[in-house]
């Protein structure tokens, strides 16, 4: 048929798409991050990596503008630029580090740390002395690091939030804006290098049309959680995310 032809997908992998990215969507309306690691860890079983990050990055950028009229209020401005300033700084390592070494090894070594760490967090770690600019921008450019090697840079910043106690509202808010910013900055260098080509935009487009739906079912997930509940499910996302990133290296 014309549109498998357009979306170079035959009707089983476009199935699986659609699915992982609605699911990946009420995840991200939920917590404010997660969408990218969920979906390029996964949907890279049956596409490369190069083709999936433009599609998710305009996914994430059109999810963070559907999340703003709920989020915005929430939004802790000053900890977004601050992560921001570390993330420019952090992504050109990751890239370097990215070419200059094993992608196996840094993947392994990034997920194994988040899933000592979330259990940490579980047992009840918190460090509000970390809550300072330093840390703020030192956690940025981590996850620049993070970003630059694979798609995982949203979930230092997660795990940060988590140890200053901040409240899960401005968790959410702020992960969702900081990706906005992030995404948009990492689609243009996308755009103007090359790998968005016209079959990227076929692919997003239908896509977008299901991100209001999972976003509204994660956002009312999220309205009747209470804090510790949203805590532990966040933490129980990251140990997911860090897992699968594990055996996608161990499988591929």
């Amino acid at each position: 048929m014309e549109i498998f032809n357009l979306l170079e997908l035959n009707i089983y992998e476009l199935i699986l798409v659609f699915s992982v990215i609605f699911i990946a969507s009420i995840v991200r309306g939920f917590t404010g991050f997660g969408f990218s690691a969920l979906t390029i860890s996964t949907l890279s079983f049956i596409l490369p990596p190069i083709q999936i990050v433009p599609i998710i990055l305009i996914l994430e950028v059109s999810l963070s503008i559907l999340m703003l009229p709920v989020i915005i209020k929430s939004i802790q401005w000053k900890f977004v630029f601050l992560f921001f300033s570390g993330i420019l700084f952090g992504s050109p390592i990751g890239l370097y580090i990215l070419r200059n070494t094993s992608y196996e090894i840094s993947h392994l070594i990034i997920a194994t740390s988040v899933i000592i760490l979330s259990l940490l967090l579980f047992r009840g770690f918190t460090n509000r002395k970390l809550n300072n600019n330093f840390f703020k921008v030192l956690t940025g450019l981590v996850s620049g690091v993070c970003n630059g090697i694979g798609t995982i840079g949203g979930l230092p910043v997660a795990i940060y939030l988590l140890v200053i106690s901040m409240q899960s509202a401005s968790v959410r808010a702020s992960l969702a804006a900081l990706f906005f910013f992030t995404d948009t900055y990492a689609f243009t260098i996308s755009y103007y290098t090359g790998i968005v080509n016209e079959v990227v935009f076929y692919r997003a487009l239908p896509l977008i049309f299901i991100l209001p739906i999972g976003v509204y079912i994660g956002n009312r997930y999220f309205k009747k959680s209470k804090e510790n509940e949203f805590r532990k499910i966040v933490l129980q996302l990251l140990i997911l995310i860090s897992f699968i990133a594990i055996l996608k290296v161990v499988i591929l």
